[in-house]
């Protein structure tokens, strides 16, 4: 039975909070391996991530969990308590580029992203091969205009039969409406460039090359019904020059969409994001 589990707690600012958190952390043969706090001060409101083992036997995760309200109901407290090592169950939602699950994919593999896929939902089949060679079920919800809503439906019976915790988007080409984006909200993530809005349509990097960018990035935030603009959870960066093609620029695009989605994953996964409005903080 695991014995480490992170703690996420949020609230309105106030003295004595850290104090009843730790306090009680003690009390029940708990150590913090690793405690970060933040108190923003625009908004008066305060935020803790701890990673705590439970040394003896007299408590579990769930013990501590029973318990744990009663010691910080004064503060009216967002919480969760999880074991350390529980996977996060994540659907990927993929169209036809293939580099972000690639690299997801990859990752899985090696350890680095404690989640269980539960699916890779597509509208197109391009990418069902890739699903097939890691045993993942694959789904195929072709979008138009007119089934667009059934489609839509039909993936969250997906999600909600695969108990799914986490949706990433990893270069899914299709707009969510804005009832899916408020089912989803604070459990999907989406990567796009860093020229949104800047250059908008088709080939963006080609665009970019036209105007002679120094910079080509990437951003991975939640979605929300703001196309592109949901609280920010990773982005990447890389410099580049007049002597940098357009199919050049969208290899290096290529890296920084799989580096900043990968991170801003794991951090998810690792329960270091909190969201409040249309900002985040990531406890890194």
């Amino acid at each position: 039975m695991s014995k480490e589990f992170v703690l996420k707690a949020s609230c309105d600012a106030a003295s004595g909070i850290v104090a009843a958190v730790s306090s009680y952390l003690a009390q029940s043969g708990c150590y913090i391996a690793e405690m970060h706090q933040f108190d923003d001060e625009d908004s008066q409101h305060f935020y803790m991530r701890a990673v705590c083992r439970i040394e003896g036997d007299d408590n579990t995760i769930a013990s501590i969990r029973d318990g744990f309200n009663d010691q910080v109901s004064r503060f009216d407290m967002d919480w969760e308590i999880v074991g350390k090592d529980e996977p996060v169950k994540v659907l990927l939602m993929v169209s036809k580029f293939d580099h972000c699950l690639d690299d997801l994919l990859y990752r899985h593999r090696k350890g680095e992203l404690p989640m269980e896929i539960t699916a890779i939902v597509s509208n197109h089949k391009d990418l069902r091969p890739m699903a097939e060679r890691e045993g993942i079920r694959f789904v195929h919800l072709p979008v138009t205009k007119d089934n667009k809503a059934k489609q839509e439906a039909a993936l969250l019976e997906i999600v909600a039969e695969t108990e799914t915790d986490l949706v990433v988007l990893a270069r899914y080409m299709q707009i969510l409406s804005d009832s899916l984006c408020k089912e989803l909200h604070g459990k999907a993530i989406n990567i796009h460039h860093s020229f949104l809005p800047g250059f908008k349509g088709a080939k963006p990097y080609h665009q970019a090359h036209e105007r002679g960018v120094k910079l080509i990035g990437a951003t991975a935030h939640y979605v929300t019904s703001d196309l592109d603009e949901g609280p920010i959870i990773e982005q990447s960066v890389q410099p580049v020059d007049h002597t940098y093609s357009p199919e050049r620029l969208v290899a290096v695009g290529r890296d920084t969409e799989t580096v900043a989605l990968a991170n801003a994953v794991r951090m998810h996964l690792e329960h270091r994001v909190f969201m409040h409005g249309n900002k985040s903080i990531v406890f890194k």
